[in-house]
């Protein structure tokens, strides 16, 4: 993976930036489309190597996929078959969960046995999350140690009620996709509120399901139909964008299209607490996710509390706050978010390790870790495989005294291709090695 190079920033950051598309909402399109009867059309399709796995294990799966430009993916779906080698799901943990659920109890399936595999990252991450739930309905999953690749032998399965310890979309999302094609009623309670994607998206293919204060119900067998989908700019991807503008004296910058729901939205409330100018305006909404446009200016930054109240809305965008942290005025203090321990990596245990390399005061928490904001001199970074690391250093680089060179930076394609060539159109100087 190659090297990328993070010069501060020779001026303000300025003009108008459309995030990609939105990586939970793509991939839920592909997978449901590929289980729809009849076509399905996606616009503002990612073009990343995330959505890629998931959308090439699709058609594996037997669903014909059409490619168009500007992001349109149309999908011939609704009659599946077993793949004749395993599904690959790369760096993806939203496919390889959501998939998992989604063929569970897949009847076109039913005595069939499918493989479920990722990269070395996506191979060390905990499954047992979406196993156990999916085991208690009658799924037939063996894995290693918890952990894929993973072996689906799709059964009948029957609707339970379920009621997780922390809250997962993707663990959600693998049950409600399981409790499609279960028999009887399948219910989903969780301890706080997390991305509602899958269930704002279930009604578009005409699968019905009631909604909970904390979760989510659906009986079945249900079987989805083809939709329309749009897919709005990824807010977790605009975050860079936002961050960079908030952190750089005198920019301006304007980000459209940027998909707002609620449950994504968190970073943008935090980032407005700890002084940025962040104005959001919304759009009237055609889909089924709000968007909208949001101006950015930059403003000294201050340290924050952050509660566990408010993770599950940010829970991506925390290794970018702690970069932020980093040159804030006085202590960010975050709890809650033990979450970030099972991501792409253990994302506390190494931001707080490459923070310190950079020579910022930081204390590693169970939950979270405290950030003492202050000059942030450069050097040399890992991104241990992680893109939204790479991006968080790359925009604290255009803060720093010197430049900050982050090693792997490759990795920033899983989600965000066009991020080096989005802030370089801004005015930011980043070049490759």
């Amino acid at each position: 993976m190659r090297r990328l190079v993070v010069s501060p920033a020779p001026g303000p950051l300025t003009g108008r930036n459309r995030p990609p598309g939105d990586k939970s909402v793509s991939q839920r399109a592909a997978i449901l489309g590929g289980l729809a009867r009849g076509k399905t059309v996606i616009r503002g399709f990612l073009d990343s190597d995330d959505a890629a796995s998931t959308l090439s294990a699709m058609e594996q799966l037997g669903a014909r996929v059409e490619r168009g430009g500007a992001g349109r993916v149309d999908i011939h779906g609704g009659a599946l078959r077993a793949p004749d080698k395993p599904l690959d799901l790369g760096n993806s943990g939203t496919g390889l969960r959501l998939l998992a659920g989604a063929l569970a109890g897949q009847p076109d399936l039913i005595g069939q046995s499918i493989r479920l595999t990722g990269d070395e990252s996506l191979s060390s991450r905990p499954m047992d999350r979406i196993i156990d739930p999916l085991t208690l309905m009658g799924a037939r999953i063996t894995s290693r140690d918890g952990r894929c690749p993973l072996v689906i032998e799709p059964a009948p399965l029957r609707g339970c009620s379920h009621t997780l310890k922390m809250a997962s979309a993707q663990v959600k999302s693998a049950i409600l996709l399981a409790g499609m094609f279960a028999q009887g009623s399948t219910q989903v309670v969780e301890p706080g509120k997390s991305r509602d994607h899958t269930e704002r998206m279930l009604p578009r293919f005409g699968v019905a399901l009631q909604n909970l204060p904390n979760g989510a119900a659906i009986a079945g067998p249900q079987s989805p139909e083809g939709a329309e989908i749009s897919v709005p700019g990824d807010p977790s991807s605009a975050a860079f964008i936002m961050a960079a503008a908030a952190l750089v004296a005198g920019s301006s910058v304007r980000l459209d299209n940027v998909g707002l729901n609620p449950t994504r939205s968190g970073f943008f409330s935090l980032l407005q607490a700890m002084g940025a100018r962040v104005d959001i305006q919304h759009d009237a909404g055609k889909g089924e996710e709000p968007v909208g446009s949001v101006h950015v200016q930059a403003a000294p930054l201050r340290g924050i509390e952050v509660s566990q109240a408010q993770v599950p809305a940010a829970i991506d965008e925390f290794p970018l706050l702690m970069a932020l942290a980093a040159v804030a005025e006085g202590k960010t203090v975050i709890r809650g978010a033990a979450e970030l321990r099972v991501k792409e990596c253990d994302r506390i245990a190494v931001m707080c390790a490459q923070l310190a390399r950079l020579g910022v005061d930081v204390e590693e928490l169970d939950d979270g870790a405290i950030v003492t904001g202050g000059a942030v001199s450069g050097g040399v970074v890992e991104s241990h495989s992680d893109h939204r690391i790479a991006m968080s250093f790359a925009v604290l680089g255009l803060a720093a005294e010197k430049p900050i060179a982050v090693e792997d930076a490759g990795w920033i394609a899983t989600s965000y291709p066009g991020f080096v060539d989005d802030l370089r159109a801004l005015g930011a100087s980043l070049a490759w090695e």
